[in-house]
C-alpha cells in the first residue's frame, strides 16, 4: 500500500513551510497565516531509472543580440513604465490596492490593443462577462474583437491557450482567483498561486504571447502570495495612489527588459484613467507662493524628471506626549534623521515640536535627493520666512550636515527651466569631471556645501 504523503503547514504570507501548525510564523512574524496543505505527489521515474539527461548548449558572451520586439498598447504612460511596450513571451505582474484602477487600466489597454488588430484574451476570475461589458460601456470603450472569458479554472484557460495560438496578449484578473485542481488547497493560497503562475508563465514562454497577471496586495502594500512569484515574472508593476487624489502612479519595481523605477502617471476621471504627459506642471498647478514651509523638489523617477512641492508645518507639542511625526509621501525615519541633524549641527530646535510633512499630489518619493527640499521646508516653517517662488532644491544630506551630490543633475535643471524656475539650490560641485553640472541658459545655480549655509540664508526665527 502506497504511503500517503504527509501534510505540511505553509505560511500564506511568506510561503515558509513548517512541520506543524502554530499561531505565528517564525519566518515573517505574521499571526494566523499558517494553513495545512497536502503536497502534490512527485512522479517517480519508470522502473527506478532516471530520465536521460539532455545536452547542455553553451554559447559565448560575445555575439549579436537584437533588442526584443515590442507590442505597444497605444497608452504611452503604460508603455513608458514597461520600457517601450510589451515583450512577446514575457510575464508582467501588476499589483495595487483594491479599487486603485488595475482592472480599469488593463481593460483600457486591451481595448486599445484590440482596436489595433492585436488578438487579446482577457480572463476574469472576479467578475462576470456582463460586469466587464458594463464597465467598458461606462468608460466608453469600443473593441468588438476583444475576447473575454470568466472562469477560475486554470485547466480550462490552459487548454484554450494550448489549442489556440492566435492570442498575442493574455490578461489574468487576478492570479489569486485562479484554481488548479491538482493542487489540494484553496484559491489564493501559496501553493495555488505558485502552481498557477508557473503554468501560465510556461505557456507564455512556449507560445510566445505576452502575459499580464493582476495581483492583490496585503494591508502593508506588498504583493500577496509567495515572494517567489515576483522572481518568476519578468516585470513587476505597482499601481500606487491615494483615493483622495486623482493621480495614479504605475511604478516598475522590476523589469528585465527596461529600466526599474520608471513611472507612468495617470489621472482618474469619470471616463477612466487618462494619461498625464507632463506631471510636473500638474503637481505644481495648485502651488501658492510666499507661504512659509514650502519648497519645490526637482526629483527623478526612473528617467523622467518630476518637480514636486514639499510642505512642512510645525506646531508646539501638546502636554507631555512625545512629539508627533506625521508624514505623507516620504520616509518617516529619514525625516527624524534630518530633524536630528538640524538640531545637532545647525542649532535649530525642532525635536520638541510636532512636525507634519506632505508631498503634495499623492506621489511617494524614495530618493535621498529630496533631503535638501525637506530640510528647506522645515527651516522655512521654523523661521516663518517663505522660500523664493522661483527656486528648486535637490541634494542629499549626510549626518554631519554636508550636502552630497546626486545623479542626473542636468536633467533636473532642464526640467526646472522648462517650467519657469529661475534659480536652483544644489550641492557644491567638486573637482571631479563626473560631478560637473552645466547651468542651462536662464537658470542661476546656488551651490551650498553644508546645511548651516542653508539655515543662514533664512536667518533666526522671527520670534527669536
Amino acid at each position: 500500500m502506497a504511503k500517503r504523503p504527509a501534510s505540511r503547514f505553509v505560511c500564506q504570507a511568506c510561503g515558509a513551510v513548517h512541520t506543524k501548525w502554530s499561531g505565528k510564523c517564525d519566518a515573517c512574524g505574521e499571526w494566523n497565516t499558517i494553513v495545512e496543505e497536502s503536497p502534490r505527489p512527485t512522479p517517480r521515474a519508470v522502473s527506478g531509472v532516471a530520465a536521460r539527461p539532455g545536452r547542455l548548449e553553451v554559447a559565448r558572451l560575445e555575439g549579436a543580440a537584437e533588442p526584443p520586439p515590442r507590442v505597444r498598447t497605444s497608452i504611452a504612460e503604460f508603455d513608458r513604465a514597461l520600457g517601450g511596450g510589451l515583450v512577446p513571451g514575457s510575464a508582467v505582474l501588476v499589483g495595487g490596492d483594491p479599487g486603485i484602477g488595475k482592472s480599469t487600466l488593463m481593460l483600457q489597454a486591451t481595448c486599445a490593443l484590440a482596436r489595433e488588430g492585436v488578438d487579446v484574451l482577457y480572463v476574469s476570475g472576479e467578475e462576470a462577462l456582463d460586469q466587464i461589458r458594463l464597465r467598458a460601456r461606462r468608460l466608453q470603450l469600443d473593441a468588438p474583437t476583444l475576447d473575454l472569458a470568466a472562469t477560475i479554472n486554470l485547466a480550462d484557460v490552459a487548454t484554450a491557450l494550448e489549442q489556440d495560438s492566435t492570442h498575442k496578449v493574455v490578461v489574468i484578473d487576478s492570479i489569486q482567483t485562479m484554481w488548479l485542481e491538482t493542487v489540494d488547497s484553496a484559491p489564493g493560497s501559496v501553493a495555488q498561486v505558485r502552481a498557477c503562475a508557473f503554468e501560465l508563465i510556461r505557456l507564455a514562454k512556449t507560445k510566445g504571447f505576452a502575459l499580464i497577471l493582476i495581483g492583490h496586495v496585503t494591508k502593508e502594500g506588498a504583493l500577496a502570495g509567495p515572494r517567489v512569484l515576483e522572481h518568476m515574472v519578468d516585470a513587476v508593476m505597482y499601481f500606487e495612489g491615494d483615493r483622495g487624489h486623482q493621480f495614479r502612479i504605475l511604478r516598475a519595481a522590476k523589469n528585465r527588459f527596461g529600466a526599474t523605477d520608471e513611472i507612468g502617471v495617470f489621472a482618474m476621471t469619470d471616463e477612466g484613467l487618462s494619461e498625464v504627459p507632463n506631471p510636473s506642471a500638474l503637481f505644481l498647478a495648485e502651488r501658492r507662493g510666499n507661504i512659509a514651509g514650502s519648497a519645490v523638489f526637482a526629483g527623478l523617477e526612473g528617467s523622467r524628471p518630476v518637480l514636486l512641492e514639499v510642505q512642512a508645518l510645525l506646531s508646539p507639542k501638546s502636554g507631555d506626549a512625545a512629539p508627533r511625526r506625521a508624514v505623507i509621501g516620504w520616509d518617516t525615519a529619514r525625516l527624524n534623521m534630518l530633524i536630528a541633524v538640524l538640531d545637532a549641527r545647525c542649532g535649530l530646535r525642532l525635536s520638541g515640536m510636532d512636525v507634519h510633512l506632505n508631498v503634495a499630489g499623492g506621489l511617494r518619493v524614495t530618493e535621498p535627493a529630496c533631503d535638501l527640499a525637506v530640510a528647506t521646508a522645515l527651516v522655512s516653517a521654523a523661521t516663518g520666512r517663505a522660500t523664493s517662488a522661483g527656486e528648486v532644491y535637490f541634494g542629499e544630506i549626510g549626518l554631519s550636515g554636508e550636502i552630497r551630490q546626486v545623479a542626473q543633475a542636468d536633467l533636473r535643471l532642464r526640467e526646472a527651466l522648462k517650467l519657469g524656475f529661475s534659480e536652483a539650490v544644489l550641492p557644491r560641485r567638486v573637482s571631479t569631471s563626473s560631478a560637473k553640472v552645466r547651468a542651462p541658459e536662464g537658470l542661476t545655480l546656488r551651490e551650498i556645501g553644508h546645511l548651516s549655509d542653508l539655515v543662514a540664508r533664512f536667518g533666526p526665527p522671527e520670534d527669536a
